[in-house]
């Protein structure tokens, strides 16, 4: 008797355990965040490239270099999808990628920042869409300076584009990221440091010594980077 009892509650206590409720993290996930398991894992220079799988459907995401475990749990939120993307440096078309800003290991969840992504430091770029502006008499574009970036090292340039994200006074700086609609292999956005001030969404012209392989430490690496820029337009 006593050992049917036994019998009995163990299948009481393992019944219940299989209708736990989900994880209340998962359930506070803020909105188009997706949980993925990353499949495939290749590196360049610059970024990360993920296949990912996600409810039994895969695809690719792009995100700023840093390490990814295969076969482990992440977490992003919904990017710009860039169609029939080239990387040169892979020598590989991409049908459908997405540009991805945040990414983590942890859940992103609503109404929450973690400590880990505050000290994160710099963030993947995302694609504008309907970017697409023409050089300034005398300038270059985003791709032309990534394509020749060693050609331009230490050398003042024009550039102009619209300006997607502005943080003011960092460092004793006014940061600027500009894109112009032009990419190299991943490459579209550009940052630019200078003492002028500007705003999210104007078209603007700056003029600045471009410098390559910049390290400001805390995770802010530049492979290109403008700096001590003058603004000569703004729209």
């Amino acid at each position: 008797m006593k050992l049917n009892l036994i019998i009995l509650l163990s299948g009481i206590i393992l019944f219940a355990a299989s209708c736990k409720p989900k994880s209340t993290i998962d359930e506070n996930l803020a909105p188009n965040v997706h949980k993925v398991i990353a499949e495939e894992v290749i590196q360049t220079s610059n970024y990360t490239y993920l296949r990912v799988s996600e409810d039994e459907k895969e695809n690719w995401i792009a995100i700023g270099k840093q390490e990814v475990e295969k076969g482990k749990a992440y977490y992003y939120e919904a990017g710009i999808e860039m169609n029939n993307f080239v990387s040169k440096e892979l020598k590989r078309t991409f049908p459908s990628i997405l540009f991805v800003d945040k990414f983590s290991d942890q859940p992103i969840v609503a109404g929450k920042i973690s400590m880990a992504d505050s000290l994160k430091g710099k963030q993947a770029a995302v694609a504008k869409e309907g970017i697409k502006i023409e050089p300034v008499a005398g300038g270059i574009t985003i791709a032309e300076l990534f394509d020749n970036k060693a050609s331009y090292s230490g050398k003042t340039i024009k550039i102009k584009g619209e300006v997607v994200k502005y943080s003011a006074e960092i460092m004793g700086k006014n940061w600027v990221h500009i894109q112009d609609g032009t990419n190299s292999d991943g490459n579209f956005d550009l940052t630019i440091t200078t003492a002028d001030v500007t705003k999210v969404g104007d078209v603007v012209t700056f003029e600045g010594t471009v410098t390559l392989k910049k390290d400001f430490g805390a995770g802010y690496y530049y492979e290109v980077i403008v700096e001590n820029a003058k603004l000569l337009t703004q729209m």
